[in-house]
């Protein structure tokens, strides 16, 4: 079963230490060159900054790579890669910007900042599971709705469409390995009245845990 965790998407987040200003950012990759490509354009659109610090972190052949570009070695690439393999999100690229603002934070100091601002970025962008996925539609009465909800939560199933009608249609995703139990449980609790149809499978990503909002 291929299952791993990517961003779900860009983000950008700002962190001020003792004057100076963090600006954390993460895309979403697929290749090296495209890794690169992002850290460049980063460079050059704060090309007046002290630092540009940098990881990422590809499925394909395990590559990962950090860059403290002037910081102290060690207080900023590594722990911002640190961020993403506790997290055991790849296909991610991270970029760390820093403006200086004149006060030493210290080598612990750094770490905490690049870190904190690295996890900032990743929680702003959301994490979205890549699996294969049964898609599924499952009729049932407005009296069902809210229980057959709970069991695509409990089956580790995501909503994806609600047809409101005469009855209810739901549209949902079960993972491939799930889907039959999921629909064996659902006739069997409901007495044979519902029933999960099956509409094909797909491997594709979805939102596993949502963006942080910002207010």
């Amino acid at each position: 079963m291929t299952e791993y965790y990517i961003p779900t998407g860009h983000s950008e987040t700002e962190l001020v230490e003792k004057r100076s200003r963090f600006i954390g950012q993460v895309w979403r990759v697929s290749s090296e060159e495209e890794a690169r490509a992002r850290i460049e354009e980063t460079r050059k659109k704060h090309y007046d900054a002290r630092h540009n610090c940098w990881c990422y972190r590809l499925r394909e052949g395990g590559v990962e790579r950090y860059s403290d570009d002037g910081e102290p070695q060690g207080t900023a690439g590594q722990p911002m890669l640190n961020v993403f393999q506790r997290e055991n999100v790849t296909d991610v690229v991270c970029v760390v910007t820093r403006y200086f603002g004149g006060i030493l934070l210290g080598a612990g100091g750094l770490v905490r900042a690049y870190s904190k601002s690295a996890k900032d970025a990743l929680d702003t962008a959301g994490i979205s599971v890549v699996r294969r996925w049964v898609a599924m539609e499952v009729p049932c009465t407005y009296a069902q709705f809210e229980e057959v909800r709970r069991e695509v939560d409990h089956f580790g199933g995501v909503e994806e469409k609600v047809d409101y009608g005469a009855d209810v249609l739901l549209s949902v995703l079960i993972p491939e390995e799930r889907s039959a139990p999921f629909a064996a449980h659902l006739l069997d609790a409901s007495a044979g009245t519902v029933e999960a149809l099956e509409a094909g499978e797909q491997l594709k990503d979805v939102p596993w845990r949502e963006p942080v909002r910002k207010d």
